[in-house]
Formats: C-alpha cells, structure tokens, sequence
C-alpha cells in the first residue's frame, strides 16, 4: 500500500488531512491562553506544545515537570508492556505555568479527567478557536501539527523521534516529506514566465 494511506501518514484513504495546519494551530494556542479555565487551557497548551499523546498528557504528575532543567517527562507504554520515560523541552512561559498550576493539588495527577472527557474538552477549545470539523481537528491532529512545526523549525529528525516516542523513524519521517513555505516559494516560480511580470499582463499566443 502506498505511503500516503497507510497507518504512518498525514492524510487519510480519501486524501484528506490529519493534522492541524500551522495557522490552525497558532488559533488553538491562542484559544487555550485566553480560555477561563486554567486547568483546561493548560492542558491544551501541553499537548501542543509537547507533542504528547492524550493518555500521556493525562498521566502528568506534579514530579513530571522539571521547571530549573526545562523539560516534562512524559511515560509512555511501549510494546510488551514496558514503561518508557522520554523527556521533553518545553517553553519556560509553560513550565511556570504547570508549576504554579500543580503547587497545592489535592490529587496525584495533573488532571483527573478521562480520555474521552479531556477529549471532548480539547475539541471545544478547536470549535472555540473556529477550527472546522474534520479528522484533523483532534488531539491526534494536533500531535501531527506539533512534529511539522518542529521540522520546519529545523529540528532533527532524531531527536523528534525521541520527543515523540516513536519505535521507529519511518514514522518520524512523514513529517518531513509535508511541504514546507521553502517549497512553495520554489513551486512559485514556474508559475510565471517571468517572476518580474505581472500575470494580468502576460498574452497568451493562440497555439502556444
């Protein structure tokens, strides 16, 4: 089966996309940090700013978030039943937040929804930030948005395997096959004769 609707891909059988694209995903954050709840817009921003699965973001714990060496530690179970710790930068704006956040909680856990309650929170916040129904509006699709707004800030391809707790690169990999602005900037130019010519004033020769 072609690479572009298997299981490792960013657009499902019929073509459509999964991921949220990178002005869909500047509207989601946006939507978090001014939502009215902190509990559910902390959760929002650690999931796009992590990159992390909803289970894993669910799993959090106060002792996760190491605030002085600037990263979360996220568990994630790997095959055979095996616990994986894997580490994860994060922006100081958000760890201050998580920090201050989980001083006091009277429970273990970050947060103490379920994953489909948090998954229907996350979903509001989407509609909120006039993201449109689809595949791609999901917590899975703001995992995609998260790994190709990490290519395209130039992240290795290793450690991105390693931030998303991929077993193998192939999976990493389709994030770097999404086009990117330099692309489209190349693509740009074989859309004019001359780059210096105004289209509405390019003729066109009967039968050329």
């Amino acid at each position: 089966m072609a690479n572009w609707v298997s299981a490792a891909s960013l657009y499902t059988p019929r073509g459509k996309r999964k991921y949220l694209t990178g002005d869909e995903r500047a509207r989601f954050i946006g939507a978090a940090m001014a939502h009215p709840r902190a509990d559910i817009g902390l959760l929002c921003l650690t999931l796009a700013h992590l990159g992390c699965r909803i289970s894993e973001a669910l799993a959090l714990r106060p002792s996760s978030i190491s605030a002085d060496q600037g990263l979360v530690s996220v568990v994630s179970l790997k095959k055979r039943g095996r616990l994986h710790v894997r580490e994860i930068p994060a922006p100081d704006d958000l760890l201050a937040s998580l920090s201050a956040y989980s001083n006091g909680l009277r429970h273990e856990k970050l947060w103490t929804w379920s994953r489909s309650q948090a998954w229907r929170l996350i979903k509001a916040v989407m509609a909120e930030a006039k993201i449109a129904p689809g595949v791609h509006a999901t917590p899975k699709g703001l995992r995609h948005a998260f790994g190709l707004h990490a290519i395209r800030s130039r992240v290795p391809l290793n450690l991105l395997q390693k931030w998303l707790g991929h077993a193998s690169m192939k999976t990493t990999a389709i994030y770097a096959d999404a086009m990117g602005e330099e692309e489209r900037e190349i693509a740009s130019r074989m859309w004019s004769v001359n780059p210096d010519t105004p289209v509405e004033t390019m003729k066109i020769v009967p039968g050329s």
